[in-house]
């Protein structure tokens, strides 16, 4: 990956889409494209928008669009075309000849970012499966040696030589492993949640659009460092953190990836074992930038790929309205009044600190809405049984009765059962 490319965006507004297209401003859909690109040093140089009313199956774009990209290529001195949609590789070749640059579409680009930026062991290896599902598309056999040998992640690296056939044997071979070893992973994980589901604490897990401010809201709950900055996918490897909210001592709180509009199937399908923290939360907070043009439609985006890896439409969420420092009078006064209309909003600005207890408030209610008053008997010497009720409810009042101790405590049925199980 070459950084301080110069770059020419064309993004492509499919009719065939107008109904969901509609809800996005072009101008923020570019910005975002450009966010993409400036995310792996690319420098964007100019910016084109066409109408697309019948996509060209060799091309995508009409050939006098073409020329324009190619015209805008040339006066920027660009090397790099970043085609903000899905395209195919005979339209990336076409393309390619056509612009006489270098071409890539919008999940390559978000390959080479996740590429870029995953951290851990495991955030590389879903990455690289998901970058050599993708490669192995882009092996065309019009092509008679590889344009591209992309060592690791890149896609923007110089020419190769490895042959097409022996490149495809090698891309499954790859593949293979990386699954066995993935698997091995997800065994591991899942062996972690049983542990915590044996002594539960309820599982919290921030979602939203990349950039929304989940990790600036994550750090803000639990005093971590977790990088935040006003960056496309600044943070890419989940994290957890304990913390404490009013009445309950202890739950979980899970910082993921961000989401992105046609997220690519190939990290969605790759991400799922890192997205398993998500999947089985008790509550989800959707974070969404409530000052962004196109705030609706992104929440829309979340939702799908929310459905897409499993996530029941009745696991309950509240939705965090962010970044409400942007907004001043009026709009801010419509924000806020919309969401006092509603139970499961608050608004918040996660970088000033205003509205983060009211969620903290809220969220706790939500947890222990269902939580019942139960009165339990404990031997004075049950120091581990007492520690249990503290951990898992909100002891109310205890007593002397005797040898006991006796304890009014608040709790999910759930956690009663179990330590009614517990004692017997």
């Amino acid at each position: 990956m070459t950084r301080g490319a110069r770059a020419v965006i064309a993004l492509p507004d499919m009719e065939k889409g107008a109904a969901r297209e509609a809800r996005r401003d072009p101008a923020a859909r570019l910005d975002e494209a450009a966010g993409l690109a400036e995310a792996i040093g690319v420098e964007v140089e100019d910016k084109l928008h066409f109408r697309i009313r019948a996509p060209r199956p060799a091309t995508l774009f009409g050939p006098g669009q073409v020329q324009q990209i190619a015209d805008a290529v040339r006066q920027a001195e660009a090397e790099l075309v970043i085609v903000d949609a899905s395209i195919t590789p005979v339209q990336q070749k076409n393309l390619e000849d056509g612009t006489k640059a270098k071409v890539i579409d919008r999940t390559g680009l978000i390959l080479e970012i996740f590429g870029e930026r995953a951290a851990t062991a495991e955030g590389r290896l879903q990455v690289e499966l998901a970058h050599l599902d993708y490669q192995a598309g882009r092996l065309v056999r019009s092509w008679t040696h590889l344009e591209r040998q992309r060592g690791g992640f890149g896609f923007l690296g110089g020419p190769g030589e490895t042959q097409i056939e022996a490149d495809r044997r090698l891309i499954r071979d790859r593949m293979a492993k990386l699954r066995r070893e993935l698997d091995q992973v997800s065994r591991t994980r899942t062996i972690h949640r049983d542990r915590r589901q044996r002594a539960p604490w309820p599982i919290i897990a921030l979602v939203g659009y990349t950039n929304a401010g989940k990790s600036t809201l994550f750090n803000r709950l639990t005093g971590s460092d977790v990088m935040a900055e006003d960056l496309l996918f600044a943070t890419l490897d989940p994290t957890l953190r304990q913390i404490g909210l009013p009445g309950i001592d202890k739950v979980i709180l899970s910082d993921t990836v961000g989401f992105v509009s046609d997220l690519p199937t190939q990290l969605v399908a790759a991400f799922k074992a890192t997205l398993e923290e998500v999947v089985s939360a008790d509550l989800l907070i959707h974070v969404r930038d409530i000052a962004h043009p196109d705030s609706e439609a992104q929440r829309a985006d979340v939702e799908a790929v929310l459905a897409e890896i499993g996530v029941a439409e009745t696991t309950p969420r509240f939705e965090a309205w962010n970044k409400l420092d942007l907004l001043a009078g009026e709009e801010g006064d419509a924000v806020r009044a919309e969401a006092a209309r509603r139970e499961d909003v608050v608004t918040l600005s996660a970088l000033s600190g205003e509205g983060v207890t009211d969620l903290q408030v809220a969220v706790a209610a939500r947890l222990t809405a269902g939580h019942q008053r139960y009165t339990i008997a404990l031997d004075a010497s049950d120091g581990a049984g007492a520690a249990w009720l503290h951990q898992h409810g909100e002891v109310l009042e205890q007593r002397v009765d005797g040898e006991s101790i006796v304890y009014e405590v608040r709790m999910a049925k759930r956690d009663h059962d179990r330590f009614v199980t517990r004692s017997g």
